[in-house]
C-alpha cells in the first residue's frame, strides 16, 4: 500500500468526540520517545503531519489522521511518562483506556518498542492489559538503524524470550526505522492486508 493522502481529520479526549466517519482504524501507541510522531511521518511521507519532539509526552490528545480517504490512523499519547503529575497521567491512561477499550472501528494497535533497551516492566504490564481485554496488537520495534545487525539481532531475540515467559504466541513484529523507512512498506502492506478482511 501506498499512501498518497493523509489529512489531519480532529482531535479528541474522549470516545464521543471522535470523527463521525465511521472508517477503519489503525492505532499507534508507546512509551513516551519512542519514535511514534517520526515513525507516523515515515509511513505517510510527511514529516510535518504529527508533532515531533526532543520532549517525551508532547500528544496530549487522541489524534485522527485520514488515509487514502479510506481509513484513520490514530495517533494516540504515550504511556508512561513520568515528568507529569499523577493527575496528568491519571487523565493520559483513562483517555487512552476509553479509545482502545470503546472505539468499536480499531482493527489494530500497534504498539512501539525502543530496539535499543530489553523491553520494559510498563511496556509488558501494558502488552498483558491488551491481552485481558482481548485487544488485537502488533509490535513495531523502533530506531533499528541505531545500531549493527548483529547487536539488533541480539536484541530482538531477548526480547522474544521476555516475550515467551508471559505469551505463547507471539504477535506480528516489525523493525522500523524513521531515518531509513525500514520496515515501512511492510507495515502498511500489514494494514493493507488487514484492510481487505474487513
Amino acid at each position: 500500500m501506498k499512501i498518497s493522502e493523509a489529512v489531519f481529520a480532529g482531535s479528541s479526549t474522549r470516545i464521543s468526540q471522535k470523527p463521525k466517519r465511521s472508517l477503519p482504524e489503525f492505532a499507534f501507541i508507546g512509551r513516551s520517545n519512542v519514535g511514534k510522531s517520526s515513525l507516523i511521518n515515515s509511513l505517510c511521507g510527511n514529516s510535518k503531519l504529527a508533532m515531533t519532539s526532543a520532549t517525551p509526552g508532547k500528544t496530549k490528545v487522541v489524534n485522527h489522521f485520514l488515509i487514502n480517504d479510506s481509513w484513520y490512523l490514530v495517533d494516540l499519547p504515550g504511556y508512561g511518562y513520568a515528568r507529569m503529575s499523577q493527575k496528568g497521567r491519571d487523565e493520559l491512561a483513562a483517555m487512552i483506556r476509553d479509545y482502545i477499550l470503546n472505539s468499536e472501528e480499531m482493527v489494530l494497535l500497534f504498539v512501539l518498542i525502543d530496539s535499543r533497551h530489553d523491553i520494559t516492566r510498563i511496556d509488558l504490564d501494558f502488552l498483558a492489559e491488551l491481552g485481558e481485554h482481548g485487544i488485537p496488537f502488533a509490535l513495531i520495534l523502533t530506531k533499528c538503524d541505531k545500531q549493527g545487525p548483529n547487536v539488533l539481532a541480539a536484541q530482538l531475540e531477548r526480547d522474544r524470550q521476555i516475550l515467551l515467559e508471559q505469551w505463547e504466541e507471539l504477535p506480528p513484529v516489525f523493525c522500523s526505522s524513521s531515518q531509513t523507512h525500514r520496515g515501512r512498506d511492510e507495515i502498511l502492506d500489514y494494514i493493507d492486508t488487514l484492510l481487505k478482511t474487513i
